[in-house]
């Protein structure tokens, strides 16, 4: 019996609200970065690190960094309490999740900040 100790939410319902949510935000970010690349046409650096150094931006960036880590924490969850049966191994893999998770938040941020 697969327990909500290492969901994410409290419920199947918060877990899907971060999914949709995350989904919205990262999709918007999308849209917003080929709205940038199809109205600069020529893109040099100095626009490019203008863009990319806007508090906007890097603001924006980074949300989408930290919900896309909780997309895939809550996605990838799903599939290991459906396909990974013994515990042991399900731990494992969701511990190695939270270390690769937490890396790419922090990476990201890294990247953003250091524009």
């Amino acid at each position: 019996m697969v327990t909500t100790v290492t969901s994410l939410g409290r419920s199947g319902l918060h877990d899907w609200v971060i999914q949709r949510l995350s989904a919205i935000v990262m999709a918007l970010f999308t849209f917003y970065l080929i709205w940038f690349f199809a109205s600069n046409p020529h893109i040099n650096y100095e626009l490019w690190n203008a863009f990319f150094s806007s508090t906007l931006v890097k603001g924006f960036g980074i949300l989408t960094i930290i919900l896309m880590s909780l997309h895939i924490w809550v996605g990838m969850w799903i599939v290991s309490t459906d396909y990974l049966k013994p515990l042991s191994i399900r731990l494992i893999f969701q511990a190695l999740l939270v270390i690769y998770c937490l890396a790419i938040i922090f990476w990201g941020i890294q990247i953003f900040w250091g524009v």
